[in-house]
């Protein structure tokens, strides 16, 4: 009987062993490896910005209906105001209107108006009696309506906040020249406001300003609270 030799057996053995069938899942460079995570980085911070956003409309219910009739009866007051129309204006604004001002004196337009001294004033100030307050955007957040406006020919940019009760104006908060930033602080207390160099990351923006850079200046910023 022949003796067996398992050196040998084992050398063919390995030069018959099959190769490895190469795998799908290749071994990514730096270079991918950085590209995908980017890319995951990206796909969570678009997924926590839609879960913010869903959260605080959560949060803060908007009854659609209410925001269109308090829009529709905020540009039924600017309509009144360029025409000169003061029943409607006072049928629109209440009596203890709360007013809030921040900008040069002389841009005291809307107090003029509401109080009817541009109309019976004789002065020759043309930017008083000629100015009007032509809306360019709208926004609701609740009983807030934000409107602003810009009259590149005066070099102005305007930001107007009101507050609606039960179907009447009863506050505004005026910006002229200014760079106003919008955030949700929370749903009671009085309205806050701040420098904008001052604001926290932690209250999130749901509004700014567009028109503040077209008057070809330097303007400040404020951040309001609501």
């Amino acid at each position: 009987m022949p003796r067996h030799h398992p050196k040998q057996r084992s050398r063919s053995l390995t030069r018959t062993r099959s190769k490895p069938t190469p795998s799908n899942h290749a071994i990514k460079t730096p270079k991918q490896a950085s590209t995908n995570y980017q890319t995951r980085r990206r796909n969570h911070h678009h997924f926590l910005f839609i879960t913010k956003n869903l959260f605080l409309e959560l949060a803060n219910p908007q009854d659609s209906s209410s925001d269109s009739s308090n829009q529709r009866l905020v540009l039924t007051l600017y309509d009144a105001l360029n025409a000169r129309d003061s029943d409607t204006v006072v049928n629109t604004v209440a009596p203890d209107l709360e007013w809030w001002f921040h900008g040069p004196p002389s841009h005291q337009f809307l107090m003029r108006m509401l109080t009817g001294e541009d109309s019976s004033s004789s002065s020759s100030d043309t930017d008083t009696t000629a100015f009007r307050f032509v809306p360019q955007s709208l926004a609701s957040f609740g009983s807030t309506v934000i409107v602003e406006g810009c009259d590149t020919s005066r070099a102005i940019s305007w930001v107007h906040a009101w507050t609606v009760s039960d179907g009447i104006i009863t506050q505004v908060r005026e910006y002229f020249n200014t760079a106003l930033t919008v955030t949700r602080f929370s749903k009671s207390g009085s309205p806050e406001i701040v420098p904008a160099e001052n604001r926290s990351g932690s209250f999130p923006c749901v509004w700014e300003s567009s028109v503040s850079d077209r008057v070809g200046k330097s303007v400040p910023g404020l951040v309001l609270a609501i």
